[in-house]
C-alpha cells in the first residue's frame, strides 16, 4: 500500500490498486485496499511510536496542534491526531486527550514548546497547560480582555504603539480567561498585505514567544505534502472517521519515508538546487518522493541505496 502511494501519489483506491506490484487483477487489489481501510484495526499508537523512532529529531519537541505534530527544519511530522466528527473547532477535552496521548508515547517532559492558533484558547485549556507546566505560545484575538492588578482592558490596547515590523513583550503576569500568563505582540502583515496585530499568550519566556510562534508555518508544509504536492489525500472521498484514521496513518508512514530518503540524498549524495531567490527548487519531501517513485516504477536505483532501510529503526 505504501509503495503504491509513492508510485501514483494519489490515495484514490482505483489508482492505488493499479500500482500494486503483483500478478493479481486490479479489481482484486482494489478489494484488498477496501478491506484494509474498512475492516482492519490499525493501531495508530504503534504507528506513532514508529514515526517517533524514524524521524531525525529527538525530544523534547516543539509541537503544533490539532493534529499534534513535531516541528523540524521546515517540516512537521504528525504523531497523534483526532478525526473530528463535526465541523468547526475541537473542544478542550479533545485537545487535552491529544496532549496526554503524546506524553504517554514520548514521555512527560517531551514537549519543549507548544504553538497553537487563535482557536485553541479557553480557561480550562490554559489551566490544563499551566497545571502540567507546558511552555506554550498561543495566539489570541485582539479583542480578548486581559486583567492586570485588577484592571481590565482589551488586549490590543496594550500594543497600540507598535509600528509595522515592531514587537513588544510585556513584563509581569496578566490574566486571560482567568488564567495567568505572559503577553507578547507584534504588528505584521496579514495574507492580504494589510497590517494586523499578532498577540500571544505564553506560559513563560515571553521574549521567545514570537520567534517560536513563527515556526507554526511548518505544519502547513506537511499538509501541502499530504495534499496537492504529495499524496492528494483529499481525493479519497472517505467519509467514515474510522476509515479516514486508518488511511491517514498509512499515508503518514509514506510521508515520513519520503522525507527520510530525501534528506539522505540531499545531505550525502546530491544537494537540492537553490534558486535565485534563495529557496530550494523542491522540498526535501518531494525530493524523496520523486526518487522512491522512480525506483519503484522503473526498477532502477541510480544512487544504489536501499530505500527500504529507511522504514526501519533497528
Amino acid at each position: 500500500m505504501i509503495c503504491a502511494l509513492c508510485k501514483v501519489q494519489r490515495v484514490a483506491y482505483t489508482k492505488l490498486a493499479s500500482a500494486f506490484d503483483n500478478e493479481a487483477e486490479a479489481a482484486s487489489s482494489l478489494r484488498r485496499i477496501q478491506r484494509l481501510i474498512a475492516e482492519c484495526i490499525i493501531n495508530t499508537g504503534l504507528i506513532a511510536r514508529l514515526i517517533l523512532q524514524l524521524i531525525p529529531v529527538k525530544g523534547p519537541y516543539n509541537i503544533n496542534i490539532l493534529t499534534l505534530g513535531i516541528i523540524y527544519e521546515g517540516m512537521a511530522f504528525t504523531i497523534v491526531f483526532k478525526m473530528m466528527d463535526k465541523r468547526g473547532n475541537s473542544n478542550t477535552e479533545e485537545r487535552m486527550e491529544l496532549i496526554r496521548r503524546f506524553c504517554a508515547l514520548a514521555g512527560e517532559n517531551s514537549i519543549a514548546h507548544l504553538m497553537a492558533d487563535r482557536e485553541f484558547v479557553g480557561s480550562e485549556w490554559l489551566a490544563f497547560l499551566n497545571s502540567i507546566g507546558i511552555h506554550y505560545h498561543i495566539r489570541i484575538r485582539e479583542n480578548f480582555r486581559v486583567i492586570r492588578h485588577g484592571k481590565e482592558s482589551k488586549a490590543h490596547w496594550l500594543f497600540t504603539d507598535l509600528k509595522l515590523g515592531e514587537c513588544k513583550h510585556l513584563s509581569g503576569i496578566y490574566y486571560v480567561n482567568g488564567q495567568p500568563c505572559y503577553l507578547s505582540g507584534s504588528k505584521i502583515k496579514d495574507k492580504e498585505g494589510k497590517p494586523e496585530l499578532q498577540l500571544l499568550v505564553s506560559y513563560c519566556n515571553a521574549e521567545e514567544a514570537l520567534d517560536m510562534y513563527r515556526q507554526r508555518w511548518q505544519i502547513e508544509t506537511m499538509f501541502k505534502g499530504l495534499k496537492s504536492s504529495g499524496f492528494n489525500i483529499e481525493d479519497s472521498h472517505v467519509r467514515s472517521r474510522e476509515r479516514m484514521a486508518n488511511l491517514f496513518a498509512i499515508v503518514m508512514i509514506a510521508y515520513v519515508w519520503c522525507y527520510l530518503v530525501g534528506i539522505y540524498i540531499h545531505e550525502n549524495i546530491k544537494e537540492i538546487k537553490v534558486l535565485h531567490h534563495g529557496r530550494k527548487a523542491k522540498s526535501i519531501f518531494k525530493y524523496g518522493l520523486e526518487y522512491i517513485s522512480h525506483c519503484l516504477l522503473n526498477h532502477t536505483n541510480r544512487y544504489r541505496i536501499d530505500i527500504f532501510k529507511f522504514l526501519s529503526y533497528t
